[in-house]
């Protein structure tokens, strides 16, 4: 079943904005490379996120010291083999749609384009090469072709949750670095440079650590009083990390009621049969049919 056009749609990328070309061979193109509907664009959409995967493969293994300098021509053959299948596959896009110009600045464009680059760059500049992982960005396309408009969409309400809350997230992140700050220079004070707070600002990172329940044991309390300090500030953190889970969860669940709830139900009574719950705005009797006055 084709989807509404006028539902919402919640693919990561959209070919309407580029343009669709009205007949020929760029709308054959067109239709191959941007339409996951068809089974020729599903085809082409499933070897290209495998090209991806095993591209960034190459790019592993080329790390690895002892294979890199086993195989390295072969690595590198493979890898310029993928860089040549990505450029044409560039360039199709481009010469496909009626608007090149706003799919090549467009965020996939731009990714596409920083999946070629690199290899290109490191004739000039040797390293760059290892840029080349930025090709994992493309997998994104992958909601596109497994339709998972399910969690797209979630991701969207996600995204809103977070921004509606973002004044509340901001608030609890000023009081906790307040408490980072005040804790973190009483223990400066506590402890002092002789045991590794040699300044506030290397005190308050291991402030930071400590609320945060990580835990790299580099900067340790000494003293009594600072190990009481060091303890109450790991029970806070426990309670800390807890707030903006409920922040965001308590937002979603309100956007959640707001979305399902039905029409507001007000206390009118009809007159015809005595009763109640009707909508705000009903012009009938729910039970009888008789007008609401």
């Amino acid at each position: 079943m084709m989807p509404d056009d006028d539902a919402p749609q919640y693919v990561p990328q959209s070919p309407v904005e580029y343009g669709k070309p009205p007949a020929g061979w760029r709308r054959r193109m067109y239709d191959v490379i941007f339409e996951a509907d068809t089974p020729a664009g599903r085809r082409f959409d499933v070897a290209l996120v495998v090209a991806i995967l095993l591209s960034i493969l190459v790019v592993v293994l080329d790390s690895v010291p002892r294979l890199h300098r086993d195989h390295a021509d072969l690595l590198n053959a493979f890898e310029w083999g993928f860089t040549a299948l990505f450029t044409v596959e560039y360039a199709a896009r481009i010469a496909c749609v009626q608007r090149p110009w706003r799919y090549a600045t467009g965020f996939y464009g731009v990714i596409d384009l920083l999946a070629v680059l690199p290899s290109y760059f490191s004739l000039l500049m040797p390293g760059t090469e290892l840029l080349l992982d930025i090709r994992i960005l493309r997998l994104l396309r992958v909601f596109r072709i497994f339709k998972l408009t399910l969690y797209i969409e979630e991701y969207t309400r996600l995204g809103e949750a977070l921004a509606a809350s973002r004044r509340k997230i901001l608030v609890f992140l000023s009081v906790v670095l307040m408490a980072i700050l005040i804790l973190g220079t009483i223990m400066y004070v506590v402890e002092g440079p002789k045991n590794g707070y040699t300044s506030i600002p290397v005190a308050m990172y291991w402030a930071t650590v400590t609320m945060t329940t990580v835990g790299y044991g580099d900067i340790t309390p000494h003293t009594n009083l600072g190990k009481a300090i060091a303890s109450f500030m790991m029970l806070l953190g426990w309670g800390i990390l807890a707030v903006p889970t409920g922040i965001v969860t308590a937002e979603m669940t309100l956007r959640h009621r707001a979305e399902h709830a039905g029409p507001a139900r007000s206390e009118r009574t009809c007159a015809a049969c005595g009763s109640k719950g009707h909508d705000a705005n009903a012009r009938f009797c729910k039970d009888c049919g008789a007008a609401m006055s």
